[in-house]
């Protein structure tokens, strides 16, 4: 059985989330369903309804931080991607490389998330977050607003 239910969101690493919203809601004309700040890593997390799934802005609040490393090293752009799942540790582990460092587990809009431990694999980083199926099926119709 794929421990996999949906694909949740596609993260962007933004150095300024007010300019990314310039572009994502005033031009695309796409809606802000939530932002937050978190402390560990200290980011900010803009989720803009794309529809069927998310799109995550997510900028460093720190510039220590694994994200201001990433814009400093790649520039703005995909971060990763996220699967919504029902097991948040238990899947991220089950697809961990053999041998990585153990799961952590964070949050976002109020679900658990992790990212999966080991190294990107195709240039692709994957997180896991938590799944509700009413919340993330019944209640999301799959069209931009």
């Amino acid at each position: 059985m794929n421990p996999l239910r949906r694909l949740d969101h596609v993260a962007v690493a933004v150095a300024d989330t007010d300019a990314a919203l310039e572009y994502f809601t005033g031009r695309l004309g796409l809606e802000v369903v939530s932002s937050e700040e978190i402390e560990t890593p200290k980011v900010r997390l803009t989720y803009v309804d794309a529809g069927s799934i998310f799109i995550q802005l997510v900028e460093p609040l720190d510039d220590q931080s694994p994200i201001a490393e990433f814009i400093a090293a790649n520039g703005e752009g995909l971060h990763h991607i996220a699967f919504g799942v029902e097991d948040v540790p238990g899947v991220a582990a089950e697809l961990a490389d053999p041998g990585a460092p153990p799961v952590t587990v964070g949050s976002g809009r109020g679900r658990p998330s992790a990212f999966v431990p080991g190294e990107p694999h195709h240039g692709l980083r994957v997180e896991v977050t938590g799944f509700d199926h009413g919340a993330d099926v019944i209640d999301r119709p799959g069209l931009i607003p």
